[in-house]
């Protein structure tokens, strides 16, 4: 995301509501792409695979490395060298930071960054800022609280440098172990975003237009201990809304899976819209992948 300005990142989220709306329908039917998933994923693998196929493309998919050459010790180098005989465009996602970065210094086709580790996954971003914009109308000036892993949770690390364009005051919620990282708070790219730290989402939601909820991830720990120990510190249940009332525009978004962060008694109020930004996936990946391929 630290390579995208305003202007790239609302042209793509442009360019996803006119296919949306089926103003412009992007046709792929002679490309391929190789989606290499070295991590476990549904939303990220279906949404890119749907994505190509929408628009009459070709897909072949690893996922996972158990029934690869990998398996039998191949290089992650040699991997990609050999896929991209086949495919036209390569989305990985990879366990280990900069894999993507990686690929597309070796490779002569366009490689997109499907999550590499705990460090980015600018695509989900991307369907983010097109969630809120449409819930919101803009994206400009929102206060947006992030609640829950903000050490290891690579979606919050790419939406904090996408919307640091637009003027957002952040709300940081999460337990001591897992702040934001220093290294993204002292970014110098991001003097001008507002940081505020809160313990206290009561204190908090009248003042939200949108809550970025995040899962502790426990793939992310190293010490099973340090893991249970935080777990649960934060769970957003309807009690809390009916305790501090939002505004009517407030939404509540989470890249997905969950486990017990969101209660499902959330579900049904006016105020969930995980579901929905899952399914804005299809449109913004659909996006990137035509302009990647200049179908657009």
């Amino acid at each position: 995301m630290r390579d995208l300005g305003s202007a790239d990142i609302l042209a793509l989220l442009d360019i996803a509501e006119k296919i949306e709306s089926k103003e412009i329908q992007p046709d792929i039917s002679d490309k391929v792409a190789a989606l290499l998933f070295y991590e476990p994923s549904t939303r990220t693998i279906f949404s890119f695979d749907t994505a190509v196929k929408r628009m009459q493309g070709k897909t072949i998919i690893m996922a996972g490395s158990e029934s690869s050459s990998v398996k039998k010790g191949e290089s992650f180098s040699d991997t990609v060298n050999v896929v991209r005989q086949y495919a036209d465009i390569m989305i990985i996602r990879s366990i280990v930071e900069g894999a993507a970065r990686y690929a597309s210094e070796l490779l002569d086709i366009p490689v997109v960054n499907a999550g590499d580790g705990s460090n980015q996954h600018p695509t989900q971003t991307l369907l983010d800022m097109y969630s809120i914009k449409k819930t919101q109308g803009t994206l400009e000036g929102l206060n947006i609280a992030l609640v829950g892993d903000l050490r290891f949770g690579r979606t919050i690390h790419s939406l904090v440098y996408g919307l640091a364009h637009f003027g957002v005051t952040f709300y940081l919620v999460s337990p001591r172990h897992l702040k934001l990282p220093d290294y993204i708070r002292n970014d110098e790219t991001l003097s001008n975003v507002v940081f505020m730290e809160s313990n206290d989402l009561n204190e908090i939601i009248p003042s939200l237009d949108v809550m970025y909820v995040t899962r502790v991830q426990k793939e992310r720990f190293a010490d099973p201990v340090e893991y249970e120990q935080v777990k649960n510190s934060y769970q957003i249940t309807n009690s809390l809304f009916q305790h501090n009332t939002p505004k009517d525009t407030f939404r509540i978004l989470h890249p997905l899976p969950r486990v017990n962060e969101i209660s499902i008694d959330v579900d049904t109020t006016k105020y969930a819209y995980y579901f929905q930004q899952a399914k804005n996936g299809l449109f913004i990946r659909q996006a990137i992948i035509a302009k990647l391929l200049g179908a657009i």
